[in-house]
């Protein structure tokens, strides 16, 4: 089974938290699913290092790396992930999106509302008990 190693980051901007959609994906059980955005980490990259530039690629946006959230261990039925979550801040909502086809800027009480990838619920449930 492939393993793959990314990160995600949680981005808050004045109490509210960035979700972003996915577009069609060859896996059917994550296509149009939401998420916390970040991506692969490639090699030579630290994990800081590959969240800023994902997010510099997807969304067009600069974000500041508060601290480390958590690390989810998931496994769909093509692939494993261990996903390690940071929690960022940002200073603009002006976002580009370069990947997904949808965004939401929610309360951490209106997470529970999406349709989110597997991996992601760990870390929703995590912010809405936190």
């Amino acid at each position: 089974m492939k393993h793959i190693e990314v990160v995600a980051a949680v981005i808050k901007f004045e109490n509210k938290i960035l979700c972003v959609q996915r577009n069609k994906n060859k896996y059917e059980y994550i296509s149009y699913k939401y998420e916390f955005p970040g991506g692969k980490v490639e090699e030579n990259e630290t994990n800081e290092i590959a969240l800023k530039r994902e997010i510099q690629e997807e969304l067009n946006l600069d974000i500041k790396i508060e601290s480390p959230f958590m690390v989810v261990e998931h496994s769909y039925p093509d692939f494993d992930i261990t996903m390690n979550t940071y929690l960022c801040s940002c200073t603009t909502k002006d976002i580009k999106l370069n990947e997904h086809i949808d965004l939401k800027w929610l309360s951490i009480n209106e997470l529970g509302s999406l349709d989110w990838a597997e991996a992601d619920l760990p870390i929703v449930e995590k912010l809405i008990n936190y």
